[in-house]
């Protein structure tokens, strides 16, 4: 790691968060980054930086405009206190604590393109690099969420990169006069100023290990997908995301014009341009539930979110196209994802089979063949099991399988996959092997006293430790070697490592839900 002695900060350039700060300051470490030198923070075994620009602020029209390079600056930038998040408005789930996943909320400041780096305080060169993206429906979250502290990370010997990327209108919104995906491309900036800076902070730019959760995987399969991001990452992680769940235009355009009406101006970045941020939150907010399904697409995301990539192929197919080639991927999701969006708004434990034919409807050409084949495979399932499996494979699993299976018929990297099924006893037990649940465990922190508790994600008790222990290293191990500890997903056995209090790896788990939506 590239360090330097502390001289003060010019008052005049360090951005100054009051005493406690100014102290902070005086004893932390710097590095020195393309753009400037920042000062961080000594947290027993961890560096952490805060709050440092990969883009610059993205401000009126430049919202709807690429990523583009952050000035530099003189003098030391205060990396010791988050920064401003990405317009957003606040997300409650129910009877569920979801904070520490989604964070605060919108923290407000322009300049908020911005980075964490977590790194051993110990030092070191060459470390395994990791690079997280956020998921929250690709309107929400943010590095401040709790959920991403990095300290576990570098404690092990990862440097450990977090990053803010524009979310709502501003991010995805396909809009006339604008590039689509921009909230990809801030992902694509970030991975870039990744390669040119994290030796600085003891991180080996060639060993890059891009990862990322619910639609941060999805986002992240997008840029698996982008010939421009080819390089930039040596592995990729994809937790409970979809290879099948960009918008197509027509899908996107319906999401625009409504977006357009709601604000009374014409569906182009020229009138958007003109809209303050706040405004814009308020308008996202009122899209969800668009229907979305066309004559020859189902809504990917069942009415979740409005946002979404938009892209003429998706992720699985460009990969099957030969896209990622070079990049070793792990992929996998939860046993039980649909539940989250259930239980905790009470829809779970009062499913009929009514519902469960309006999932398969929203969700498949042939819905009552995908009814027949759940109900087959889970035999004396109640509705509320079969709602949620069907929410489960058709927000995540289906489009999981798609991805690897792409990935795993091209020989020149590897291919591993997993399937999360430890049950959070969480909402009286009903919570189980939910969307988000393993989140605590990759990041080590599945002790923390705001995930346990009974409305808390991890439930009331404590996890088993050995349990965190292992799906915390087993990501690192990943990321230093390209193997996980498995045997590699491919297009016959299919093996699927099955993570419970005991680790089962299983051939082609999935099988008939896989033929059903093939």
């Amino acid at each position: 790691m590239t360090r330097h002695p502390d001289p003060d900060p010019d008052p005049t350039t360090a951005h100054d968060a009051g005493p406690a700060a100014t102290t902070a300051r005086s004893a932390g470490p710097v590095v020195t980054t393309a753009q400037g030198a920042v000062r961080g923070l000594r947290r027993g075994e961890t560096l952490a930086f805060l709050n440092i620009p990969y883009a610059a602020p993205p401000r009126g029209a430049g919202r709807f405009a690429p990523p583009q390079p952050h000035e530099p600056w003189q003098g030391i930038r205060d990396a010791t206190v988050p920064g401003p998040t990405a317009p957003q408005a606040e997300r409650r789930l129910g009877a569920l604590d979801m904070s520490p996943y989604f964070g605060a909320g919108w923290s407000v400041g322009e300049d908020y393109l911005t980075v964490n780096v977590f790194a051993p305080a110990t030092g070191g060169d060459g470390l395994p690099v990791m690079v997280f993206v956020h998921g929250g429906g690709f309107a929400a979250g943010s590095t401040r969420a709790g959920l991403y502290d990095g300290s576990a990370f570098a404690r092990d010997g990862v440097v450990l990169v977090t990053l803010n990327y524009r979310l709502g209108i501003a991010g995805f919104l396909d809009l006339p006069g604008a590039p689509a995906n921009r909230g990809l491309l801030d992902v694509v900036a970030a991975l870039r100023w990744v390669r040119e800076n994290v030796s600085a902070f003891g991180g080996d730019p060639h060993n890059v290990t891009l990862f990322g959760q619910s639609a941060g995987a999805t986002t992240a399969g997008g840029v698996l997908a982008t010939p421009e991001a080819a390089g930039l990452f040596r592995r990729a992680i994809l937790q409970s995301g979809s290879g099948l769940g960009a918008f197509t235009g027509e899908q996107a355009a319906r999401v625009t014009r409504a977006a357009a009406e709601a604000l009374g101006i014409e569906p182009h970045v020229d009138a958007f341009a003109a809209v303050p941020d706040a405004q814009l939150v308020e308008t996202a907010s009122r899209l969800a539930g668009i229907d979305l399904r066309t004559a020859t697409h189902h809504d990917p995301l069942l009415g979740l979110s409005p946002f979404s990539l938009v892209l003429d192929t998706q992720p699985a197919e460009a990969v099957a196209a030969g896209l990622a080639a070079g990049v070793d991927l792990l992929v996998g999701t939860n046993s039980e994802e649909g539940n989250l969006y259930l239980v905790p708004v009470g829809t779970y434990a009062g499913s009929s089979a009514a519902d469960v034919d309006a999932t398969a409807e929203r969700s498949h050409p042939d819905p009552a063949r995908l009814v027949e084949t759940y109900r087959a495979s889970r035999p004396g399932a109640s509705s509320a099991q079969l709602r949620s499996a069907l929410m489960t494979d058709a927000l995540f699993g289906a489009g999981s399988r798609a991805l690897a299976g792409a990935h795993a018929a091209n020989p020149e990297s590897a291919t591993y996959a997993y399937e999360f099924a430890w049950r959070s006893p969480a909402l009286d037990g009903e919570l189980g092997a939910a969307h988000a649940v393993e989140l605590p465990f990759v990041f080590g922190l599945a002790d923390q006293p705001g995930l346990n508790g009974p409305g808390a994600l991890l439930g009331p008790g404590r996890p088993p430790a050995d349990l965190a222990d292992r799906v915390h290293a087993t990501w690192i191990r990943f990321a230093r070697t390209g193997d996980p500890g498995w045997e590699p997903y491919d297009t016959d056995r299919r093996a699927t490592m099955r993570i419970d209090t005991e680790w089962t790896q299983i051939d082609d788990p999935r099988a008939r839900e896989r033929e059903v939506w093939d």
